[in-house]
């Protein structure tokens, strides 16, 4: 049964204090209470952001949420545009954003919120998951599941972008699967974890069929394409958007546009809307969010913000225009039975994919670090404080007897099997690595030297219950797997080594030491540096 998509709209426009949340059934968004299908009129919504979520890692960040005075200031001029979701790419947890939720619930427009930020976030050149990423996952999911306008969220955004980096796509998919894991076991209601691609021929059917494949406690529950190929009066052969709706027919989960809007003619004149939510498009599409609100230097704004003063241009009348003419169709959810339930069949790995589906890397266990924490005997001395000391001492212990000591925080996956540990702290993976070394040693004392960059601990005599089974799990040499989902610390954790092996700003750049493919473990350039200066040998 097809029906306009009027009653959406209108339900949307009638909206108050709270909106009924989206739900996903097969490859498609609902409303929750009244089965309407949900289409996209979205605006990437974020100050300071380039095209694909582009930004600088070292930068701070403006969160659009957290500011309610612009907050509701523009949403007067979403409204114009009949919008009823917004991108955002980096939010700050610990600060209020009910105002401004609030005032977008009123408003009827939902948000799809991306979980990294410009410094916490997966490096395509150096990809982990790690406990620092984890919880800056877990913390925007916490502030954000409250509100009934939150649609879901992105665990990634183009981080395999060409072929030589999408080995970094399975860190980004056990992303998903831990902050999928996280929010079932936090009891929230049931919100979608997605990945935002790039349009790039050679990876891009890879991609969707790498983020889909498997068990679905692992897979996406949406895919958001940013897709820049209609550009001025194109067409929807020319612009090939015939071609990738051909692809995804068969796709069991949502898609939309995460990102669309080309400038290479401008001003744009949006007559891709006319197609995304016509016949053509909207039984695949669920819509799309075009990028982006405001007017930067890279010229996709549709309004210039100055002096608290909103200008809008001609982009944003063109899109208004267009957009006020899209009446995609769709089909009630009771009404609704899914053809296209089978997942993609996994890529396998060869010279144009570098991403194993199986198994993706460790669940993020922070009580398994601390545990470890507590039994070794040798740790990372106080003295070493920079990421340049950490990386270069991950050179030294990594580049001995091809690897061996690192093992149990491998990230290679196509040298050996993933380290039970390399998702603790960047600190916490180096103890590791080096009690490894002590003991391999016979505990000589000078094995935990290093120059003064490591130091003898006492080993707890006893740790909690739940480390047994940790440990175990894990195994002496770190190469075993940990089973259950991913936790962050609970009281029932280790005897509380966080400040001993805290993290120095791991993330997004984390320890930002680039790996590369050298015997058993894929170590750092550092150690390349070492050799080359005799530096390994006066550290030992």
């Amino acid at each position: 049964m097809k029906l306009s998509f009027a009653a959406a709209a209108l339900f949307a426009a009638t909206a108050v204090a709270e909106v009924d949340p989206i739900v996903i059934k097969g490859s498609k968004f609902f409303y929750k209470s009244n089965g309407t299908q949900f289409y996209m009129r979205g605006v990437a919504y974020q100050q300071g952001v380039g095209a694909a979520g582009s930004t600088d890692s070292s930068s701070d960040y403006t969160d659009p949420l957290a500011d309610s005075t612009s907050c509701k200031r523009d949403i007067e001029y979403l409204k114009k545009l009949r919008t009823n979701t917004i991108r955002v790419y980096a939010i700050d947890p610990t600060k209020d954003h009910k105002e401004c939720m609030t005032a977008l619930q009123d408003a009827g427009i939902y948000v799809v919120a991306d979980l990294s930020e410009p410094k916490t976030s997966i490096n395509r050149e150096d990809a982990e998951w790690n406990t620092p990423l984890f919880e800056r996952y877990t913390s925007v999911i916490d502030e954000m599941q409250q509100y009934s306008n939150t649609l879901g969220f992105f665990a990634g955004n183009e981080v395999s972008n060409q072929k030589n980096n999408t080995f970094a796509s399975a860190f980004v998919k056990a992303a998903v699967r831990d902050s999928k894991s996280y929010i079932k076991s936090k009891g929230y209601r049931t919100i979608g974890v997605g990945y935002a691609t790039n349009d790039d021929k050679d990876i891009r059917e890879n991609l969707a069929n790498f983020f889909d494949c498997g068990d679905s406690s692992e897979s996406i529950d949406f895919w958001g394409y940013n897709i820049y190929s209609w550009c001025g009066e194109s067409s929807f052969q020319k612009s090939g958007f015939d071609v990738r709706t051909k692809e995804f027919e068969n796709y069991n989960v949502p898609v939309f546009f995460a990102e669309y809007g080309c400038n290479e003619v401008t001003p744009r004149l949006f007559t891709e809307v006319g197609a995304l939510y016509g016949p053509q498009m909207n039984d695949v599409w669920s819509g799309g969010i075009v990028y982006m609100f405001h007017e930067e230097e890279n010229k996709f704004g549709l309004a210039k913000v100055s002096g608290g003063k909103v200008t809008t241009n001609k982009d944003f009348d063109n899109l208004s225009k267009e957009i006020a003419k899209a009446t995609p169709t769709g089909v009630k959810m009771a009404n609704y039975n899914p053809t296209n339930t089978a997942a993609a069949k996994c890529p396998s790995v060869d010279s144009s994919w570098g991403a194993p589906s199986d198994p993706l890397p460790p669940v993020v266990n922070v009580q398994a670090c601390s545990c470890m924490m507590d039994t070794i005997s040798c740790t990372v001395s106080d003295s070493v404080e920079t990421d340049d000391d950490v990386g270069s001492l991950f050179g030294v212990i990594c580049g001995m007897k091809e690897g061996e000591y690192c093992a149990g925080i491998n990230r290679n996956a196509t040298s050996g099997p993933y380290g039970a540990y390399g998702m603790c702290k960047p600190k916490e993976q180096l103890a590791f690595a080096l009690n490894t070394y002590y003991k391999a040693q016979n505990k000589a004392a000078k094995a935990c030297d290093f120059k003064g960059s490591a130091t003898i601990k006492q080993a707890a005599a006893s740790t909690a219950a739940a480390c047994d089974s940790l440990l175990k799990q894990a195994g002496e040499d770190g190469t075993g797997t940990l089973s259950g989902g991913a936790a962050l610390a609970t009281g029932g954790g280790g005897s509380g080594s966080s400040s001993e092996s805290g993290s120095q700003g791991a993330a997004a750049g984390g320890l930002t030491v680039s790996h590369v493919s050298v015997g058993y473990f894929g170590i750092a350039t550092y150690f390349l540096g070492a050799i080359a200066s005799g530096a390994a040998m006066i550290l030992l």
